[in-house]
């Protein structure tokens, strides 16, 4: 008996201490593994002192922390393997809501202030300043979220009934601080997209010189 008591009072002497650690942590993932090892040493205090009532609110908290400590792990495994090649946002998805849209409907204006990103489910939408088509499965409004000023350096309208996903700044701001690599990943992915675009103008205006030049030409000659 003496060695039960022992045990539980270790157990529940180390859970206090690291419930007192967990206030003092800044990023998610440790947080989660040491609530883990927390919720087991109070199972094991609570299982050996007949303290139902703490057995049973761990028992509930220790799947919840393992379920989102596997959210994250997958959220910045994803994110690493998209540095390589395309960002699988399904990454994203547990920490998006659905949003149903109408043709006709705004999402945003040039010039908003970027609150959220989206990743379109269905549907067809566009950006109207450039005439980009925005297909199923693309994700949009993600350089708004770091652009100065966060405005909108486009409008995005809807021409086909659908439904998007949406990362409010707050959460995606909470996944960035929280995650270093994930904040990483991300910031390289969003500059290959602002490169793409920056090629994409060149080419427009390559384009559009060669245009000018070739009328210039014909008129003079």
């Amino acid at each position: 008996m003496r060695t039960v008591e022992i045990i539980w009072n270790a157990a529940a002497i180390a859970g206090i201490v690291l419930t007192v650690v967990q206030f003092w942590m800044k990023t998610m993932i440790p947080l989660r593994v040491l609530g883990i090892v927390t919720n087991v040493l109070f199972l094991i205090y609570s299982s050996l002192a007949w303290i139902w009532p703490t057995f049973v609110l761990n028992c509930i908290v220790l799947p919840l922390n393992a379920y989102r400590l596997h959210e994250m792990r997958e959220l910045i495994r994803k994110t690493q393997a998209a540095a390589k090649s395309d960002f699988d946002m399904s990454a994203l998805e547990p920490f998006m809501s659905r949003r149903p849209i109408a043709a006709g409907e705004t999402l945003f204006k040039k010039g908003d202030l970027a609150d959220a990103m989206y990743l379109v489910v269905s549907g067809r939408l566009q950006l109207p300043e450039t005439g980009i088509e925005i297909k199923p499965g693309t994700v949009v409004g993600e350089l708004g979220l770091l652009a100065p000023g966060r405005t909108r350096t486009q409008s995005l309208v809807v021409l086909d009934a659908g439904e998007v996903r949406v990362l409010p700044y707050e959460t995606f701001e909470q996944l960035y601080f929280q995650n270093p690599q994930f904040g990483l990943a991300f910031l390289k992915l969003t500059s290959q997209r602002l490169f793409q675009n920056i090629a994409r103008l060149e080419e427009e205006l390559a384009a559009r010189t060669a245009e000018v030049r070739r009328l210039r030409a014909a008129a003079s000659g």
